[in-house]
């Protein structure tokens, strides 16, 4: 199997290694500075338990050619247009996209790119970063990336050839992730997987985005903990109203996340928005309170925190200008 991997950063830095190291074939596709800092360096990742330097593939978007069997998209949201057309050549007839954005709103515009049949869900849960010197450096020992066909293949039937072109790429892809030391998975009910992830993210960024603060500090306030748990309510609703209903045991593992005094957890989007970075707002808060809107949920929380949020991207905007 031949795999592409958009960008050598924290995600795609750290499960491509992990690949590479594997022997799985793998290539990045990468912009000219970093193509050279890995020519010059190697892919190095540090971790609690290891450090590794890896001698690794790239190209160069002028350069992708379609001979790719899986393309692995981890870009940011407000990335996810310059990332379709840097991929796009590399797209061949029998070409998979498996996309690890937050969210879900991203699997419209692929599936308007490259159509739905070849579209996988795609998640995982990685806390890394890439350093100014270039280094893949992940923060925990604790790694998972999961993906699986959009529609699931129930035993004795007969989908169509699409379908099972998804669950073939699907399982090939698990033969590559086998000999490596990541956490992974092929989903048998992707979908759900990533309602889940959307309903625990947007209480996690809207809140501490909201809030200016991490989950323990929240929970030190008079009324911060009854809030979270009301914002978590909310989003487990948009879900299953939208027909995945989260299964108790992953809620039940949220709610203890969201309400663990003194946890210093934050979401991504938060550390963003106090370095002056874009953020996956529209992708994340955004999606959800549309969502709540066309289900007719109580959007009081979901509405101010996006507005936070949007107020952040006016200022920037004037602040860049």
């Amino acid at each position: 199997m031949k795999i592409l991997i958009l960008g050598a950063g924290g995600t795609g830095g750290y499960f491509g290694g992990r690949l590479a190291q594997a022997g799985a074939d793998v290539t990045f596709l990468v912009r000219e500075r970093r193509a050279q800092q890995l020519a010059d360096h190697g892919l190095q990742i540090e971790s609690p338990s290891d450090k590794i330097t890896l001698p690794v593939n790239t190209v160069l978007a002028a350069d992708v050619k379609p001979i790719f069997d899986v393309v692995i998209l981890a870009c940011k949201a407000y990335d996810l247009a310059s990332s379709i057309d840097a991929i796009t050549p590399g797209m061949g007839e029998n070409t998979f996209v498996v996309p690890l954005l937050n969210g879900i709103a991203h699997l419209d515009q692929l599936d308007a790119a490259f159509g739905a049949h070849r579209v996988l869900g795609g998640s995982c849960q990685i806390a890394a970063t890439l350093t100014p010197d270039g280094i893949v450096k992940s923060m925990a020992d604790t790694h998972l990336i999961l993906w699986g066909a959009r529609e699931k293949l129930r035993e004795g039937e007969h989908k169509g050839q699409h379908q099972r072109k998804q669950q073939t790429i699907a399982e090939a892809l698990g033969d590559a992730f086998a000999k490596t030391v990541v956490t992974w998975q092929v989903s048998d009910n992707i979908m759900l997987d990533m309602w889940e992830k959307i309903a625990f993210l947007s209480t996690l960024a809207g809140m501490t985005c909201l809030m200016r603060a991490n989950v323990g500090e929240i929970l030190a306030t008079a009324d911060g903990r009854a809030i979270m748990a009301e914002y978590m309510r909310t989003s487990m609703a948009i879900a299953t109203a939208e027909g995945y209903s989260p299964r108790a045991n992953i809620v039940a593992r949220f709610e203890k996340i969201l309400d663990s005094t003194g946890s210093t957890l934050t979401a991504s989007m938060m550390r963003d928005l106090e370095s002056g970075n874009p953020v996956e707002v529209d992708h994340i808060v955004g999606f959800m309170l549309g969502k709540a809107r066309q289900h007719g949920i109580d959007d009081g929380l979901i509405r101010v925190a996006h507005t936070h949020l949007k107020a952040y991207e006016v200022r920037r905007g004037k602040n860049k200008g």
